[in-house]
């Protein structure tokens, strides 16, 4: 039988946070270059559907409490992740 580790809930929600983080990180770049709406336009063809959103205007302060409240929710979803881990993998 495969015996499984307990993980530490605060390292997972740091992954889990630095992982959301960067994504939305990358999502303001993406805002930024002007490079975010054909993104979306490619995204919603693949999924047979037309975009109906339309991109605002770039806005430091609002890319910035973008980066960090995902990055927020990311270590909590990570961290209640390995709480869930640690009690399904009892013993």
């Amino acid at each position: 039988m495969i015996k499984l580790k307990k993980v530490s809930a605060h390292t997972t929600g740091l992954i889990f946070g630095m992982l959301f983080g960067l994504w939305h990180a990358v999502w303001a770049i993406l805002v930024m270059a002007g490079l975010a709406a054909p993104v979306l336009d490619w995204i919603y063809g693949l999924h047979f559907l037309s975009n109906p959103f339309k991109v605002m205007a770039f806005d430091l302060t609002t890319a910035v409490m973008l980066v960090v409240f995902t990055s927020v929710v990311g270590y909590i979803v990570g961290w209640v992740s390995a709480i869930i881990w640690n009690t399904l993998t009892k013993k």
